[in-house]
């Protein structure tokens, strides 16, 4: 996963490079980018960050993206293949001029494991999820039809009970 299905255009490339290089870590992508439901132009970015300091990173990616500490929100994650919650900080990045829409997903190290293990869950779905998706982000993207909450309730089914695992908790603080 530090690379991607889908190809990112040059200027992508050069700003994960850049990340990876500042940080000083491995940038993990997870998500659409991995799958055939991604949507170049509209579907955000996902990337794990995993490090053993956290409040470090932060502030590096802070000084990187030149952002406000409070634009990162605390998160908790409930695993339901062990049960235990596992805590991290999110961070939506937008470059509107750019066309970039990344979030940023920063957790200890001790979680990488559990953490690259549900994305590779999420990332090899059946053909008729893929479908579904490709389907709903239409709807939603393209066609305005659905709105935002819908949209997420969808995308949340399909990629839990409809493909046979169980819907897992994300809160973001």
């Amino acid at each position: 996963m530090q690379t991607t299905k889908q190809e990112l255009s040059s200027y992508e490339s050069i700003f994960f490079n850049k990340v990876k290089v500042y940080l000083d870590t491995q940038l993990y992508f997870y998500g659409s980018i991995q799958r055939d439901d991604y949507f170049k132009g509209k579907s955000d970015i996902d990337v794990d960050i995993f490090t053993d300091n956290e409040q470090s990173t932060i502030f590096k990616l802070q000084t990187l993206l030149n952002i406000e500490k409070c634009k990162f929100k605390k998160t908790i994650w409930r695993s339901f293949k062990n049960n235990y919650l596992i805590h991290g900080h999110k961070l939506m990045y937008k470059e509107p001029d750019n066309n970039l829409r990344v979030e940023f997903s920063i957790y200890d190290e001790k979680y990488k494991y559990e953490m690259i293990q549900e994305h590779n869950r999420k990332s090899h779905i059946p053909y008729y999820a893929s479908i579904i998706l490709i389907i709903i982000k239409i709807l939603f993207y393209n066609l305005n039809i659905i709105s935002k909450k819908n949209y997420r309730v969808f995308k949340k089914q399909i990629l839990s009970t409809m493909i046979g695992l169980p819907s897992d908790d994300f809160i973001t603080i």
